[in-house]
């Protein structure tokens, strides 16, 4: 591999995707959503990207998304299901598709955690991509559980909090390189998003 793409592009260079105010996914890099509305987070993050969505699941892994549960974030057209046979072409696929820069997001279903190496391909597959095309992809791994991947840019975590009247949604940062632990009650999603900050559940503060 050329050194230059082992050189990871500089932090103050590097776009940032805002959805709601205090939810913040650096461009280039890859992420990690779990618990048990990662789905709705990642769709929420689909809203927020123009362009096609590249999911990527495994053949024989969870059924696919409902396309009218996925209408009310993004319309389903735009998201390109992706199948691989065996384990290791799921992260093979969103490398090779986050190294051509020309999706903007990549999402990967993985039903187990990843190893460190991996993950800093696709960190480095991202920035390859952004510097040939010009377009900062992002690249998102939905994990099992409360997640733990090494190496990711932050870690989210989100699950139901709906109520008799409303729907809505706990969300935690988890873990993000320049952010602290944060969790909020969210709703509004996906087109108007509110968010009030609320205490770390203590199962997610460790």
């Amino acid at each position: 591999m050329a050194t230059h793409l082992l050189k990871r592009a500089p932090e103050r260079s590097r776009p940032i995707l805002n959805p709601a105010p205090g939810v913040a996914l650096a461009l280039a890099r890859l992420h990690e959503a779990c618990g048990p509305a990662r789905y709705s987070f990642a769709l929420w993050m689909a809203s927020q990207r123009p362009g096609p969505v590249f999911w990527i699941a495994p053949e024989w892994g969870a059924s696919p998304l409902n396309a009218d549960g996925m209408a009310r974030f993004v319309h389903p057209g735009r998201v390109i299901f992706i199948t691989p046979r065996r384990p290791e072409d799921v992260l093979w696929c969103m490398e090779e598709t986050l190294r051509a820069g020309q999706v903007p997001l990549v999402v990967a279903d993985l039903p187990g955690l990843p190893a460190l190496t991996p993950v800093r391909r696709l960190h480095l597959a991202a920035e390859t991509g952004t510097r040939e095309s010009g377009q900062a992809p992002l690249g998102l791994i939905l994990t099992p559980g409360e997640g733990g991947a090494q190496g990711i840019e932050s870690r989210w975590h989100m699950t139901p909090a709906h109520t008799a009247g409303a729907e809505g949604w706990r969300l935690t940062r988890l873990r993000a390189r320049t952010s602290p632990r944060q969790s909020w009650l969210l709703s509004g999603l996906p087109d108007k998003p509110r968010l009030s900050p609320t205490e770390l559940h203590e199962s997610l503060s460790a």
